[in-house]
Order: structure tokens, then sequence, then C-alpha cells
């Protein structure tokens, strides 16, 4: 039994195979013997690319644009909710830098005394 291996084509040249297919200016035949390639490959490969010519023209960029602005309006809602909860917070609080202060953590992993101070409304020197 001989060891036959299937020939994988490239994306490339079957773009090309086909093209010249959808052209009409040689039989598949000709295309056969020419690209060393079954008709019906040939054929199949046509069909394909015929097939998916439609999607080469619609407008992905519309799709694209309609995600970024919902993305966009997400964020955008996501900063009014926590400016307002920061500014309810600060209503909050209490006046007194005293009452303040032992509300920053020195030790915080992702906030620093800076930030901390701003958000309390406390000079970091205090």
């Amino acid at each position: 039994m001989a060891n036959t291996r299937r020939k994988r084509h490239a994306a490339a040249f079957k773009a090309k195979v086909a093209l010249e297919a959808v052209k009409q200016t040689r039989t598949l035949a000709e295309l056969a013997r020419t690209f060393q390639v079954h008709p019906v490959q040939i054929s199949q490969w046509k069909k394909q690319l015929l097939d998916g010519a439609e999607s080469l023209f619609a407008d992905g960029r519309r799709r694209e644009h309609d995600q970024s602005e919902a993305l966009q309006a997400e964020l955008y809602q996501q900063i009014g909710r926590l400016n307002m909860e920061v500014e309810w917070l600060k209503k909050k609080l209490p006046a007194a830098a005293d009452l303040k202060r032992p509300l920053v953590e020195p030790e915080h992993p992702h906030l620093s005394i800076r930030r901390q101070c701003q958000l309390l409304g406390l000079s970091r020197s205090t």
C-alpha cells in the first residue's frame, strides 16, 4: 500500500486557483493540469470563494462602532455612579480632621496614602 499523504495547500494558493476558476478564461481541466489539483477540488474552492465574497464587503466597521459606543456609554454610566458615590461619601464624613485621620490605611494594597487623603478631604501633612 502506497503512503499517500494529503496535500495541504496554503490559503493564498487556494485563492489564486479559485480566482482563476471564477475568471473562466480556462477550463477546470486546464486549471487542474496547470496547478496539479483535482478539478473537483477547484470547484469546491470556487464555490467557497463565491459564497464568502459577500462577507468581504459586509460593513464590519459599523458593528465595531456600535460595540465601542455601547462600551463607552457603559463606562460613562460607571463614572457617573462612582462620582455620585464619592460625593455622597464626602457628605457623610465627619468634618473634623481628628475623626478622619483614623480612616487612612497606610498599608492599603491599592490606594496610596495621598489618594486616601484626597478622598477624605485631608491634607497629607495632618
